[in-house]
């Protein structure tokens, strides 16, 4: 992703150049104090929770946890658990670079 254009495969040209933008802002910021200002100034703390679950919820599929119990640890139904759990196998790659880099 260091050079082109970021695209979402379905989506609409807008939502693609939006993505795009996104991406741009993340990759300028270099500090985790300013990350941690520009996500809490971008997303609602439902959205901020919402992610982190997620991450969370990757992070116990990559060590073979069960769904059911990812579940109850996280709070996240199993169909979260299933889509992350796809999307950490089959997706761009973004989980699995995450969680490479460990929780530092």
């Amino acid at each position: 992703m260091t050079s082109g254009k970021v695209t979402l495969a379905e989506a609409s040209p807008e939502t693609a150049q939006r993505f795009h933008e996104l991406v741009m802002a993340f990759g300028r910021l270099r500090d985790l104090d300013l990350v941690s200002a520009f996500l809490r100034d971008l997303c609602t703390t439902t959205e901020l929770d919402a992610m982190g679950q997620r991450l969370q919820v990757a992070r116990l599929v990559n060590e073979g946890i069960s769904y059911q119990e990812i579940s109850r640890r996280t709070g996240a139904s199993t169909a979260t658990v299933t889509r992350v759990s796809h999307w950490l196998h089959y997706g761009e790659g973004g989980y699995s670079a995450v969680l490479k880099r460990g929780r530092k």
